[in-house]
C-alpha cells in the first residue's frame, strides 16, 4: 500500500507549499531569453501573493543550471517575503544535476521541514535546449522520492530547440509541457502555469490526501494548462519566433 509523504505531519490550521522553480541559465538562454525570465519573474512574485488564502503558506525556492546548480537562496522563502534576483546564463545544460540537487531538497529534513501540515510541492521546469550531463541518473533518483511523486510537475519549453520528450518525461504527462516561441508568449505561459498550478496545489481536496487525490490534482493542472497552451491568446503568438 503506498506510504502517504504527510503522515508523520502535525496537524495546525495554516499549511505550507513550495514552488519550486528549475530555470535553465546555459549559454543559449543568454540574451532576450533571461531577460524575459527576469522581467516575467519580478511580475509572477507579487501575482501569487494572496494565492491559497489564510489558510496555505506559499514558498519560493529557485533553482538554477547551467554548469552544475544552484539554489537562488539557501532555503525556501515565503512569497510575502521573496525578492527575485536577476539571473544570468552562460556554460552548458546540466539538467541532470538539477535534478540531483531537486532530490535532495525534496525532504522533511530540507526543504519540506515546515511544522505545519504540508501540501505536496508544485515543479516548474523550464529550459531552452538538450541537456549536456547524465540527465538520466538524476531523473531516476528523483523518480524515487514521494514529494515529487506526489507533486504537480509544469515544464515550459523556451524556443524550438528545446526537448520536450525529455520535459515530458519530468511531468510524467506530455499536457503539463508547453512551448513558448517568443517573449510574450513566454511571459504569457510562465504566468499562466505558475499561478495556475500554485492555485491547484494549495487547495485541499479533504483534510487528509491521498494518493488519488494528488493524482486528480495533477491531471486537473494538466488539463488547464494545456487548454490555455492551446487558445487563441496563445496561438496568435506562435507565428514569430526568438
Amino acid at each position: 500500500m503506498p506510504i502517504n509523504p504527510f503522515d508523520d505531519a502535525e496537524e495546525i490550521a495554516k499549511k505550507s507549499m513550495v514552488l519550486f522553480l528549475l530555470i535553465d541559465c546555459s549559454g543559449s538562454m543568454s540574451g532576450s531569453k533571461i531577460g524575459t525570465v527576469n522581467a516575467v519573474m519580478e511580475e509572477l512574485i507579487s501575482e501569487i501573493r494572496g494565492i491559497g488564502g489564510a489558510d496555505a503558506d506559499i514558498k519560493i525556492a529557485v533553482l538554477k543550471f547551467s554548469g552544475g546548480s544552484e539554489w537562488m537562496y539557501p532555503e525556501p522563502i515565503s512569497v510575502e517575503n521573496f525578492e527575485w534576483k536577476p539571473l544570468d546564463a552562460e556554460n552548458v545544460t546540466d539538467l541532470g544535476s538539477a535534478f540531483s540537487e531537486l532530490n535532495s531538497k525534496l525532504s522533511r529534513n530540507s526543504f519540506m521541514n515546515s511544522p505545519s501540515l504540508s501540501f505536496a510541492p508544485v515543479m516548474i521546469l523550464m529550459s531552452d535546449g538538450y541537456p549536456t550531463d547524465n540527465f538520466e541518473k538524476g531523473l531516476e533518483e528523483l523518480r524515487r522520492n514521494r514529494w515529487y511523486s506526489a507533486g504537480i510537475k509544469a515544464a515550459v519549453a523556451i524556443g524550438e530547440d528545446a526537448d520536450l520528450d525529455i520535459l515530458a518525461r519530468f511531468t510524467e504527462n506530455p499536457d503539463s509541457v508547453v512551448a513558448a516561441h517568443n517573449g510574450e508568449a513566454l511571459a504569457k505561459l510562465v504566468k499562466f502555469v505558475a499561478i495556475t498550478s500554485s492555485q491547484i496545489g494549495s487547495r485541499s481536496i479533504r483534510l487528509a490526501e491521498t494518493e488519488e487525490d494528488f493524482r486528480t490534482k495533477q491531471q486537473t493542472a494538466a488539463e488547464q494548462i494545456r487548454e490555455y497552451a492551446e487558445s487563441s491568446e496563445i496561438s496568435e503568438d506562435i507565428e514569430e519566433g526568438w
